[in-house]
């Protein structure tokens, strides 16, 4: 009968324990650091970089779009709302101030086919080589230091490539930026 109680209260400690780390977590959320600006724009080396990688894809016969770049948390919130409460497919979990492209250091891309329709499809071999054109694009984006969002485990965002510069997004929302310099984008 000892025991028996013992296991159950700390069956119960434990739960209590793991609320209130879940709490202190949730309250521990920072906010948006009011003091530092928000950039408005692509991170340069984000940006020279999106500009080295349509044209790396060009030079092999893959024409890249990128559909997205430096978004306002006020578009990321109306993007997170497709899917939810407007009409459309749930295309992102992030809400405003969640995502790299809030910070300038994301972009999302497609391909576009001979005829200039942009495809989001993986397995298109449009440079007729025998390989997936995505992929392609994906390797020339790793070797330029982008992360790509088809390698993530819990929510797969093939066109999203982001520079996180060793920076998470509570950093950011802290305030930290990368220097408009910065040689280490790919640090995860």
């Amino acid at each position: 009968m000892k025991n028996k109680f013992f296991g159950n209260a700390s069956f119960t400690f434990l739960l209590i324990l793991a609320a209130l780390l879940l709490y202190y977590q949730f309250l521990t959320q920072p906010e948006i650091n009011e003091d530092v600006p928000l950039p408005q724009e692509l991170h340069p080396v984000v940006q020279e970089n999106k500009d080295v990688l349509v044209q790396k894809a060009a030079e092999i016969g893959i024409r890249v779009l990128v559909t997205d770049g430096f978004r306002s948390f006020e578009e990321q919130n109306q993007l997170y709302e497709k899917g939810r409460s407007k009409d459309g497919q749930i295309v992102t979990h992030a809400k405003g101030g969640e995502s790299y492209h809030n910070f300038g250091l994301a972009i999302d891309f497609a391909l576009l086919n001979k005829q200039g329709k942009a495809l989001w499809d993986t397995t298109y071999d449009g440079n007729g080589n025998g390989k997936s054109d995505w992929m392609e694009v994906v390797g020339i984006a790793k070797e330029l230091g982008f992360t790509w969002g088809g390698d993530w485990n819990h929510f797969k965002d093939y066109p999203h490539l982001e520079m996180r510069f060793g920076l998470t997004i509570n950093d950011l929302k802290r305030g930290k930026r990368p220097p408009e310099d910065a040689l280490t984008a790919s640090q995860n």
